[in-house]
């Protein structure tokens, strides 16, 4: 079969070759599946770049989620060949492959309203959003989010599910393009940084009072300012740092206006609570039923474009999801 391999760490366009390897078979407890399609996220590109907190041994294979069809099932499994399913990618061996082994524990069935690309997009990027939104930060309807990057993957996802919570959703976006997305996506009002303050926008959409909750998957200047527009008992989910400057939060600042800063980890939840994740993926898939979510797969790319695709969300030159297609 054909897969992307980085046999040494550099950007995603340098670092990944595309190989033919053996065909893989599933072990005990394993499924191959045949990748229909496989979300590219922005961890594909710190993988490559030896930067993410898992370093699989090299060479490896990135992409770490996938929509498949069940092809041959190891030993002690109990799935219905050819079902397609969405499931996480088992690193070293992962998504942006022909073919993926993958530990049936992860696989869920893909939900029947989303194609082959929604449905690859919607496991990671919307269950941050849920866990972030719902179990972290308890945002309430009638709550004012902040979400930043709000036209990237899992800024989309999170306004979809804030909207689905009953707030109101600020979201912040870097250029027109990425402003018109957000906008379609539901979010009440959009802030480009570019040319405006969110600072502002915020206080004055509020006012004066701030956002209940911020969402924010960029960190530097976007967490710092974020702290200048909180509410009185807001919170704060620090989901990842796209931006590339991991902030020193100012503790003091916190006890001062009583605001809270929660991490999101949420593959942790897949060790600590892999019921919740079943439980979250149940919601999911009736709320895509009921047309309250949908990923913005703005991109669907051939396998031989995996790289290029990589470079450019590493870059943030994408709106909503790249989808690469086999």
């Amino acid at each position: 079969m054909k897969a992307w391999r980085v046999h040494e760490n550099g950007e995603p366009r340098e670092a990944m070759r595309l190989d033919e390897v053996p065909d893989p078979q599933p072990g005990p407890g394993e499924v191959l599946l045949r990748v229909r399609a496989a979300n590219v996220n922005f961890p594909d590109a710190m993988l490559c770049r030896g930067h993410y907190q898992i370093r699989p041994p090299l060479p490896f294979t990135p992409g770490v989620e996938l929509c498949g069809e069940v092809a041959a099932l190891g030993e002690g499994v109990s799935l219905d060949i050819g079902s397609r399913v969405i499931t996480p990618a088992a690193l070293p061996a992962g998504a942006f492959a022909e073919l993926a082994v993958v530990p049936a524990a992860g696989v869920l069935p893909a939900p029947e309203a989303l194609d082959d690309a929604e449905a690859a997009a919607l496991h990671i990027g919307y269950q941050t959003a849920v866990f972030g939104l719902h179990r972290r930060a308890a945002l309430r309807p009638g709550e004012t989010l902040l979400v930043h990057a709000a036209a990237g993957g899992v800024g989309s996802a999170a306004i979809q599910i804030g909207k689905a919570t009953g707030a109101t959703v600020i979201g912040v976006v870097g250029g027109p393009e990425k402003a018109k997305a957000a906008r379609e996506l539901g979010a009440d009002l959009v802030v480009d940084r570019h040319s405006e303050d969110f600072v502002a926008a915020v206080k004055e959409a509020t006012g004066g009072r701030g956002a209940d909750v911020v969402f924010d998957p960029v960190g530097g200047d976007a967490y710092t300012k974020s702290t200048k527009c909180i509410a009185f008992e807001g919170r704060i989910v620090i989901v990842g740092f796209t931006s590339g400057t991991i902030p020193a939060p100012a503790l003091n600042h916190a006890l001062v206006k009583n605001y809270s800063i929660l991490g999101l980890h949420w593959g942790l939840y897949n060790t600590h609570d892999p019921a919740a994740v079943r439980e979250c993926h149940d919601t999911l898939t009736r709320l895509a039923a009921e047309g309250l979510v949908k990923p913005l797969v703005s991109e669907r790319v051939p396998l031989a474009g995996a790289a290029d695709a990589v470079q450019r969300v590493a870059d943030g030159l994408t709106t909503g999801r790249v989808v690469i297609i086999p």
